[in-house]
Parts: structure tokens; C-alpha cells; sequence
């Protein structure tokens, strides 16, 4: 690991700078805000805004990092991101008063890689379509799924820890945690490992197949989890789980604040995208009790993404621990919202196409905003407003900062 001494420079003084943010009596007024709202107080909707497409974003190099080292490069993008997401659009965003890097710890997966072709429109955008080549087309393929091995470099992780104490040491506290997380959308990595149209033709043609696949991931992943328990690599302090702020009583209650690195004190999040095309009858089948197996070894789930669910709500809330659910585009919220358990936030996720236009419509999304706020408050729930899965905004991040203020004024209305 190598750093110039100008590139330590920058870092310490971007940790200077983290530092103020997180040292501001906001923070603390936003973490119990979340408390409350998290624990179903009668709190506003909250906001937050994630998965931004950087490369559109930078002004002024306030994201043009220095460091070569990937270790520190990565360090550096994190206090760059998070200062720039703070001056640009806060909303509802806390920043903790430490910073947190990972174990040097590797999942083994599945023991498939993804083999697929991708079409790019924009060299500069992660976003990318992609084709995804079938390796599980016949049952001599189902050998190929392995379960999780996870591995530990503790020297690694030692110096890794060592090398950023000594860069931000008296300025930024640092802690480490996690580095090897389990997904639990074992939907998503099988589209990845067959692709989405010969899915949807074996759910047909050969159910006992995705079954028999099912029932390997799931034992691969239980797997995994119990390793992550066994070596301590469960991060039960993090503050957000898919984009979503966690913070509550009973397992997160003050910054930085788990109760122990185990699954059971952790939150993760599961998902079914592609079933969005199927009838909730399948979801049933072939979901439910494969998921539900997965979030009984976590104490918090949050469930969705892009999937429609508010047709198979009641299916959704049989899985164990299911504390938030995503109301996405595609879903119909207000009956999403009439559907909801009382216990369970509407987490609800505003179209990024109203930013990704030739322009921006300030009604058309403060009209939107205020429909899915109405809806929750007819209904009683807790409603948090999540802008993320965002593509483009053209190349003008004032976008952001124009939508984060209609958001802001929309909740306030709703308090």
C-alpha cells in the first residue's frame, strides 16, 4: 500500500471536512428522527436519495479523487460522496462521526462467474445492458452450484486497519466491520447465471428444475451465513440496509451501536425483480419459502426493489422479520398502501424518469410526491420516500438538488 504525501494531505483534510459534518447537532436530531419514524411514530415521511450516476455529477473536482491505491482511492471516494450528497441534496441523510472500512474477507459465491454481453450507451456510466448467458441449462449444470466458502485475510485486515489509523489518526475514528455481505435476492443472481427469458420458460416447461436449483442456492447461502457468523464478519452497526436508514431501538439505537456480530442482530434485504412479470401465485412457490428460510437467520429484512408487489402483499409479509417493503414505480400505491400491515413502512421509491427527461417538471413531480404521501396518510402507514436507481440526470446535477427540495416541501406538509 502506497500514498504519496500529498494524497495524504487530501485525505486528511476531506476528513476534516467529514468530520464537521458529522460532529453537527443534526446528525443526532436525524438519527432519533429515524428512531421514531422506524419505530411507527406519527413522524413526516422521510427522504433519501442514493445510487447516483457520479460521473454526471462532478463540479468543480469536488469528485476528482487523488489516490492512487485502490484501498485508499476507495476511502476516498466514500468521504467525497458522502461531503458532496451533504452540501448537494442532505435531505434525511445522516453522517456518522467515524469512518468504516471492511475485513479483508472473500466470498466464494455460488461457484459460477456471470458470463454475459453488454451494451454501453455512455462510456462514462456504470449502467450498461446486459445479456446473460444460460449455465444452468440442463440438470448435469446443477453440480456447478457450490456452496459458500468464505475466507479471511486477517493480516490483510490488520494492515488495511493499521495504514488508515495512521492517515486519519486524531481526526476520523476508525472502526472495521463487515466485508463479506450475503445477498438474500438469489433471484437476481440466478437471472444473472441464466438470464431473465429462460427463467421464465423453465418456470414453466420445468418447475421441478428451479426448484431442485432453489434449494441448492439456499443451502449455499445458509452456508455462507453461517461462516460470516462463525468468523465475526457481520456488520450489525451499519446504518442502512438497500439505501434505507435503519436506526431503532432495539438493534441500532446510537451511532455505531450493534448489539453483536451476528445475523440475528443484523439487518439485509431480499428481492424477486424479475417476478414483476409473474402472477403472485409463483411468487408463492418459489420465493416465499426459499426467502423466508434466508431472513430467518437475520433480526430486520427489507424486502423489494424494482419488483411490483402490491398485488402479493399479504405472500410479501409472511416473510419472517420483514420490517419495510418497497413500493416501487411499478407498483399501484394506493392500493399498496391500503394493503400494508400497519407494522411494515411503505418504502417507497419516486420514479427517477422524472429527472432523466430533455427536462425537468417541477409539478408533474411535486404532484407525484404528494399522491404517494396522500396515500400513505389515508392509510395510516409509515411512508419513506427513497429517489435512488437513478441513471442519468442528463448531466445536470442541479436536478438533484431541485427534486430534493420539492421533496422536502412536499413531506413537511404531511408531519
Amino acid at each position: 500500500m502506497e500514498l504519496k504525501k500529498e494524497e495524504a494531505e487530501v485525505l486528511r483534510t476531506l476528513a476534516d471536512t467529514y468530520m464537521e459534518i458529522a460532529s453537527l447537532p443534526v446528525q443526532r436530531k436525524k438519527m432519533e428522527l429515524w428512531k421514531a419514524f422506524n419505530r411507527h411514530d406519527n413522524t413526516r415521511p422521510m427522504v433519501l436519495i442514493d445510487q447516483l450516476p457520479w460521473n454526471e455529477l462532478d463540479r468543480g473536482g469536488e469528485l476528482a479523487c487523488v489516490a492512487q491505491d485502490p484501498f485508499f482511492r476507495e476511502i476516498e471516494f466514500t468521504l467525497r460522496s458522502t461531503i458532496y450528497k451533504w452540501n448537494h441534496f442532505p435531505v434525511d441523510m445522516v453522517v456518522e462521526p467515524f469512518l468504516t472500512i471492511p475485513f479483508a474477507a472473500q466470498n466464494s459465491g455460488y461457484g459460477l462467474k456471470v458470463m454475459e454481453t453488454t451494451a454501453v450507451t455512455d462510456k462514462d456510466n456504470a449502467v450498461v445492458s446486459h445479456a446473460f448467458r444460460n449455465q444452468l441449462a440442463g440438470e448435469e449444470d446443477l453440480d456447478k452450484i457450490r456452496d459458500m466458502v468464505i475466507t479471511h485475510d486477517k493480516a490483510r485486515s490488520r494492515e488495511w486497519r493499521e495504514a488508515a489509523e495512521y492517515v486519519f489518526g486524531g481526526i476520523l475514528p476508525v472502526r472495521q466491520a463487515g466485508g463479506v455481505f450475503i445477498r438474500l435476492g438469489i433471484w437476481d443472481e440466478l437471472a444473472e447465471l441464466m438470464g431473465v427469458e429462460a427463467i421464465y420458460y423453465d418456470l414453466i416447461d420445468r418447475p421441478d428444475f428451479i426448484h431442485r436449483i432453489l434449494e441448492k442456492m439456499t443451502h449455499s447461502a445458509l452456508e455462507g451465513i453461517r461462516q460470516v457468523n462463525e468468523m465475526g464478519l457481520v456488520d450489525t452497526s451499519a446504518n442502512m440496509c438497500h439505501c434505507s436508514v435503519i436506526y431503532n431501538d432495539s438493534q441500532l439505537p446510537d451511532f455505531g451501536a450493534g448489539k453483536g456480530t451476528d445475523t440475528k442482530n443484523a439487518w439485509n434485504f431480499g428481492l424477486a425483480q424479475l417476478f414483476t412479470s409473474v402472477s403472485p401465485a409463483v411468487t408463492e412457490e418459489f420465493e416465499v419459502p426459499y426467502i423466508s428460510r434466508l431472513a430467518e437467520e437475520y433480526g430486520m429484512i427489507y424486502y423489494g426493489c424494482c419488483d411490483r408487489l402490491d398485488d402479493r402483499l399479504s405472500l410479501i409479509s409472511r416473510i419472517p422479520h420483514v420490517k419495510k417493503i418497497s413500493c416501487s414505480p411499478w407498483s399501484h400505491r394506493e392500493a399498496f398502501a391500503e394493503r400494508l400491515p400497519g407494522d411494515i413502512v411503505m418504502s417507497a421509491k419516486p420514479s427517477p424518469a422524472f429527472l432523466a427527461g430533455e427536462s425537468m417538471d417541477a409539478d408533474v413531480v411535486s404532484g407525484d410526491l404528494e399522491r404517494t404521501c396522500r396515500a400513505a396518510q389515508k392509510n395510516g402507514v409509515s411512508l419513506e420516500l427513497i429517489l435512488k436507481d437513478i441513471s442519468t440526470v442528463r448531466y445536470e446535477p442541479e436536478r438533484l438538488e431541485k427534486w430534493a427540495a420539492l421533496a422536502m416541501n412536499t413531506v413537511e406538509k404531511f408531519g
